[in-house]
């Protein structure tokens, strides 16, 4: 199986989900905060370049569920900018394999298609699953994840 770099939002139940998956599959997760990593244009760019801009952001942020921030209306200079003064607007998580290869959020299918996993396994099938475990869908009652501070 594969070893796998994957930053995380600390106390997020979605990456707590999609790192069981993972591992469950046999993969073994170098587990990073996203949140605090020394984020450069030149680490952080190379994740984020093969997306549009507005797939570079955490749709599930309070800035952008507010409307303060809107991914759309960012070039990928000012869009890049914001990511690095604010980790909390990346759109998690970030993988990356040992081949250096990179992947953004957790979009099943691509994630599969990464590491290796197989869309038939009744473990990583349906939409139901596949719907929670990218952004941060919470359980009816769960608490939502834990936010670094009020501001963000």
């Amino acid at each position: 199986m594969t070893d796998i770099v994957f930053y995380e939002k600390p106390g997020c139940g979605g990456n707590a989900r999609q790192r069981a998956l993972l591992e469950a599959a046999g993969h073994t997760l170098q587990r990073r905060n996203l949140l605090t990593a020394p984020w450069t244009r030149d680490s952080l760019l190379p994740f984020l370049a093969p997306l549009p801009v507005a797939q570079w952001f955490n749709r599930a942020a309070p800035r952008v569920k507010r409307g303060e921030v809107v991914p759309e209306a960012l070039d990928a200079e000012a869009a890049l900018a914001l990511l690095l003064a604010e980790p909390l607007l990346i759109r998690r998580p970030l993988m990356q394999r040992p081949d250096g290869a990179r992947l953004v959020g957790f979009d099943l299918a691509e994630v599969a298609a990464f590491v290796g996993l197989s869309p038939a396994d009744p473990a990583t099938a349906g939409p139901a699953l596949a719907g929670a475990l990218e952004g941060c869908a919470a359980a009816p009652g769960a608490k939502p994840c834990p936010s670094p501070s009020p501001s963000h």
